[in-house]
C-alpha cells in the first residue's frame, strides 16, 4: 500500500520534472558561457538566477491561464480567447520566428562538427554543400517520423547526459580561482536573451497539463523541480567554463560566432577534453534540433490544416521547416551566437515572458478567473514581469547595434 501511495504522488511529478528538464538542457548551453563569462562567474550566476526565476514565474502563469481553459487549447486559441485574433496572429507568428531562430543557430553550431567528424574519415566538407548533407540527414530522420525521432532523441539525451558528466569530472581539476574571481558586473546584462532562449519550457505546458491529468500541485512542482534541475545544470557548466578557460579566450570564441566547446583547445593537460566536448556539443544539438524541428513540422502542419502528414505532405512541411535555416547558414555560417540571442532577445522575451504574463493579468482583472498563487493577482506584480520582458527586447537591440 505504501509503495502504490508514493508512485501514485510522486511519479507524475518526476515524470514532469523530466520532461521540463529535458526540454531546457540543450544546444543553448553551448552559446551561454560565452555571453556570461565576460562578465566572470558570480556576476553570471546572479543573472542566470534571476532569468530562472523570471521564467520559472511566468512558466506559473501560464500554467493558471492553461487550467483556466478547456483541456486541449494551446497558446494560439488562448491568446485568441484572451487577447483577441490579432494577438493570436502575432503569437504564432512570433513562434515561427523563434524556432526559425533557434534551427538557425543549431545549423551553424551542428555543421562544423559534422565537418570535423569527415576530416577524419579524409573527407572534406565546406561551404553550402556542409549545410546541405547536415540538413539532409535531419530532414530523413524528420520525415521517417514520430517513433523513429523519438528514439533517436532518446539516445542522444542519455548520451548527452553522460559527457556532460565526463566534461565536469575531466575538467574540474582546470577550473582556476583567480578565473571565477575576475568580474565585470556592468557586462552581465548583455548576457540576457541567451540564457532566456535556455530556460524556454513554456510551449510544453499545454501537453504537459494533459499529461498530468490538470493536477495544479503536480504541474507547479514539475515546473519548479525541472526548472531547478535544469539551473543547476547551468551553474555547474558556467562553473567550469569560465573557471577553466580565459576570459579572452571565451570573447574570441564569441566573436567567431561558435560554440563554446571551440574554446576548449585552449585548456592543456586534458587531452581527451576536446574530444569530450565535441561529443557533447554534437549530442546537444542534435536532441535541441530534433526537438525543434519536429514541433515546427506539426505546428506547420496545423497552420496549413495538413492533417495527413505522411508521405508527400510530411517531405513537404520537412522542407518548409529546414529549407530557411539552411539558407541562411549558407549565407552567414558564423551566426550561432547571434541567432541564440535573437531567439532569446524577442522570440523568448515575448512567448516566454511578455505573454504568459499579459493573459494572467487578463484573466485576473478582466474575467475574474481565481488562483491559488495569490502573488501573482497582484497587477504591479504582473506589470513589472512585463517592463522587465520588454527590457530584454531592448537588450537585445542594444546587442545587434552595438555588439
Amino acid at each position: 500500500m505504501g509503495k502504490k501511495s508514493f508512485k501514485t504522488k510522486f511519479s507524475p511529478i518526476l515524470s514532469g520534472t523530466l520532461l521540463i528538464s529535458g526540454m531546457m538542457i540543450g544546444a543553448g548551453m553551448l552559446g551561454m558561457p560565452l555571453v556570461t563569462g565576460i562578465s566572470g562567474f558570480f556576476p553570471a550566476a546572479i543573472m542566470t538566477s534571476v532569468v530562472w526565476l523570471f521564467m520559472y514565474i511566468t512558466g506559473l502563469c501560464f500554467s493558471e491561464v492553461i487550467l483556466w481553459n478547456q483541456d486541449g487549447s494551446n497558446l494560439l486559441t488562448i491568446s485568441s480567447k484572451f487577447l483577441g485574433k490579432y494577438v493570436s496572429y502575432c503569437s504564432g507568428g512570433m513562434f515561427i520566428f523563434l524556432y526559425y531562430s533557434l534551427m538557425v543557430a543549431y545549423f551553424a553550431a551542428g555543421a562544423p562538427l559534422l565537418s570535423s567528424a569527415l576530416e577524419y574519415l579524409g573527407v572534406s566538407l565546406k561551404g553550402w554543400k556542409l549545410f546541405l548533407i547536415f540538413g539532409s540527414i535531419f530532414s530523413a530522420i524528420l520525415f521517417i517520423g514520430p517513433r523513429f525521432i523519438n528514439r533517436i532523441n532518446m539516445i542522444m539525451s542519455v548520451g548527452m547526459i553522460f559527457s556532460w558528466l565526463a566534461l565536469i569530472v575531466s575538467g574540474s581539476d582546470q577550473v582556476k580561482g583567480e578565473y571565477l574571481l575576475s568580474h565585470h558586473f556592468p557586462s552581465m546584462l548583455s548576457a540576457v536573451p541567451v540564457l532566456f532562449s535556455a530556460f524556454g519550457f513554456h510551449n510544453l505546458l499545454p501537453s504537459l497539463s494533459t499529461y498530468l491529468k490538470r493536477d495544479r500541485r503536480a504541474i507547479h512542482l514539475s515546473i519548479f523541480w525541472g526548472t531547478m534541475l535544469s539551473f543547476l545544470v547551468y551553474l555547474v557548466w558556467q562553473w567550469l567554463v569560465i573557471g577553466a578557460i580565459p576570459k579572452k579566450i571565451l570573447l574570441e570564441t564569441m566573436q567567431m560566432g561558435m560554440p563554446v566547446t571551440n574554446a576548449f583547445e585552449s585548456i592543456t593537460g586534458v587531452t581527451h577534453f576536446v574530444i569530450i566536448g565535441r561529443f557533447f556539443a554534437f549530442f546537444a544539438i542534435t536532441t535541441s534540433l530534433l526537438g525543434v524541428s519536429f514541433s515546427m513540422v506539426d505546428f506547420l502542419g496545423d497552420a496549413l490544416s495538413i492533417s495527413d502528414r505522411r508521405g508527400s505532405r510530411r517531405l513537404f512541411l520537412t522542407f518548409l521547416t529546414l529549407f530557411p535555416p539552411f539558407i541562411l547558414c549558407t549565407f552567414k555560417p558564423n551566426i550561432f551566437n547571434e541567432a541564440l540571442g535573437v531567439a532569446g532577445g524577442f522570440g523568448e522575451a515575448f512567448l516566454n515572458g511578455l505573454l504568459p504574463v499579459a493573459l494572467m493579468l487578463v484573466g485576473v482583472a478582466y474575467w475574474k478567473f481565481k488562483s491559488d498563487l495569490s502573488f501573482l493577482k497582484k497587477r504591479s506584480v504582473l506589470f513589472c514581469f512585463i517592463l522587465f520582458s520588454v527590457f530584454v527586447m531592448f537588450i537585445e537591440v542594444k546587442n545587434l547595434l552595438f555588439g
